[in-house]
């Protein structure tokens, strides 16, 4: 199973070779993993990397359900899906991005954005829907009190664990990629940075258990990502789409005075009125002043610095703007003079040609 067309051979554990094969060498580790399940010996540990762990079965209106803890165990079933998510990434490269990319013959610094817009688009509208679905079935539009009550939140759903380990297992992937795709260096400090926040809020909210309101936070940052990264790709196909990124703009700053409200009010205002306040790692228990005040000025801080992003690049783009705006109106002045220049030339209140004469002369009316 090959996921990308060979052109040219190189050694074996070679620099190029890893990076060529990348996706080929993973995908006979996952192979490796699921025959594992075959043999009885194997079978214990292969399923430690393909499903979640930690389940317990509980009695809910007279129904036997299964509930899922968190543990290091984890790690095992993420880095299973992180191998997933890197042979998920390169066909959609190879039999998607790839494809389209030879048809729009873009420069080499926007094909790697429009490279990375794709991925991320597909991402966010699979990730986006999934936590709808997710915060439907869970009854949290019906009851958003539900966001805060009861805490803590140990007991999970497989639906929500499964959801945050794939979460978990994509950021991790785009660390390596960054290498796979060969990135600029120019660009790896700001895909550093936003792969870092993810991973940094999405394992908070894990570990926290915050899980419920860091479901529906995921789905606006989703939702409002998808925006920006369909309005570049559409931006990339034709340069006269502008009025996408208008709209995106809108919902960017709605999305931010959305989120900073529901954390004030499922950390701030819900979990202060909990009667349970005391620290008890084994209970799951991180209701305390001191850890509430960290979250809200974390979320604080990395909203406030998206807005401040935000506005900084719409002020330095207005001014581009107005110097291109100026520039051309400078030029077609310019152009306009040229013009009147080339036609003829005043002498003695008389317009004459290039050459010194002119079939009609005009007197030149005085103001």
């Amino acid at each position: 199973m090959a996921f990308r067309r060979r052109n040219k051979s190189y050694p074996f554990f070679s620099q190029e070779f890893l990076i060529q094969n990348h996706a080929d060498i993973v995908f006979s580790l996952v192979i490796f993993i699921l025959i594992g399940l075959m043999f009885e010996t194997t079978a214990k540990t292969a399923i430690l990397f393909i499903q979640p762990q930690y389940n317990i079965s509980t009695m809910i209106a007279d129904e036997e359900v299964s509930l899922y803890l968190y543990g290091w165990k984890d790690c095992a079933t993420v880095i299973f899906y992180l191998c997933i998510t890197i042979i998920l990434h390169a066909v959609v490269q190879e039999y998607v991005l790839d494809k389209v990319n030879r048809r729009l013959h873009l420069s080499k610094s926007k094909n790697t954005k429009f490279n990375e817009s794709g991925q991320l688009c597909v991402f966010y509208l699979v990730s986006s829907l999934w936590s709808l679905y997710v915060i439907a079935t869970e009854g949290y539009l019906l009851h958003p009190s539900s966001l805060w009550e009861n805490y803590p939140h140990v007991h999970l759903r497989f639906q929500v664990k499964f959801f945050y380990l794939t979460q978990l297992a994509y950021w991790l992937h785009a660390l390596p990629e960054l290498y796979f795709q060969k990135v600029r260096k120019e660009e790896i400090p700001r895909q550093l940075q936003y792969i870092s926040l993810y991973l940094l809020h999405i394992l908070a909210a894990y570990l926290l258990n915050l899980t419920r309101v860091g479901l529906v936070l995921l789905f606006l940052q989703y939702l409002s990502e998808m925006g920006f990264h369909l309005s570049r790709l559409f931006y990339f196909i034709d340069e006269n789409h502008h009025k996408m990124f208008e709209m995106w703009s809108i919902g960017f700053v709605l999305t931010r005075m959305i989120t900073l409200t529901l954390m004030f009010l499922a950390v701030g205002f819900g979990l202060a009125r909990s009667e349970n306040q005391t620290f008890d790692l084994e209970a799951g228990n991180f209701n305390t002043v001191s850890i509430r005040l960290l979250v809200l000025l974390v979320v604080c801080f990395t909203q406030s610095w998206l807005l401040w992003k935000f506005f900084r690049f719409q002020l330095s783009r207005t001014r581009e703007l107005r110097l291109e705006q100026a520039a051309r109106k400078r030029a077609a002045a310019k152009q306009q003079t040229q013009r009147t220049l080339k036609v003829g030339h005043h002498e003695n209140g008389l317009i004459k040609a290039e050459n010194g004469t002119s079939p009609r002369l005009k007197k030149i009316k005085t103001p």
